[in-house]
């Protein structure tokens, strides 16, 4: 009797023992990562995705060297998915028989890609966003660009017209960061010039 109670507490920790095992995924091929392996990413399913389409709709190539892929990726995505930068400051915002709102297909004008150029009205026209020669977009620091999406004023005092700095400034700062971001990942542009309209 004795060793029939042994056999069955000896049998009753051995499934518990391969209970336990296969518990904690021993010998599974799909066992979690073990401690120190580290493989969710940071960011997370639906800002992920923002980053890589992002990179998807850009119009123009990004030169990613130095620069953080996932801010870059999200800059564009926030340039080119919510904010309409084009609109105002790419010159003409759409190459011919690009124009989506006259039912074409659409075509951005890379050539002047947020190269500003775009008259409002006297004195106001849009700013040239591309890098300069020191590779600062519109020749802004990172801290003078977040002052004028924050403030909407420039060096002079002047208040940015037409420029909805007042919407964009409340974005947080990440947001604006990876804006300024991509901005210095585009290539440098020139102002292009609206041709007339057709008689």
């Amino acid at each position: 009797m004795k060793d029939f109670q042994k056999g069955c507490w000896a049998a009753g920790l051995g499934l518990l023992s391969i209970m336990g095992g296969i518990g904690l995924g021993c010998g599974l091929e799909d066992a979690p990562p073990t401690h120190g392996q580290h493989t969710e990413d940071p960011l997370g399913a639906e800002e992920r995705e923002r980053v890589e389409r992002g990179l998807e709709l850009s119009p123009v190539p990004v030169d990613l060297e130095g620069l953080d892929r996932d801010l870059v990726g999200l800059g564009s995505y926030i340039v080119n998915a919510q904010g309409g930068c084009h609109d105002c400051h790419t010159n003409p915002p759409f190459e011919p028989g690009g124009n989506p709102f006259r039912g074409e297909p659409e075509r951005i004008n890379t050539a002047h890609f947020l190269a500003g150029g775009v008259p409002f009205g006297p004195k106001v026209v849009s700013a040239n966003l591309t890098p300069d020669a020191e590779g600062l977009p519109g020749g802004n620091t990172w801290e003078e660009f977040l002052e004028l999406m924050r403030t909407g004023r420039e060096e002079n005092g002047d208040i940015l017209q037409v420029m909805p700095w007042n919407v964009y400034g409340k974005m947080r700062e990440r947001e604006l960061r990876a804006i300024y971001e991509y901005l210095r990942a585009i290539p440098s542009a020139q102002p292009g010039t609206v041709p007339p309209p057709a008689p």
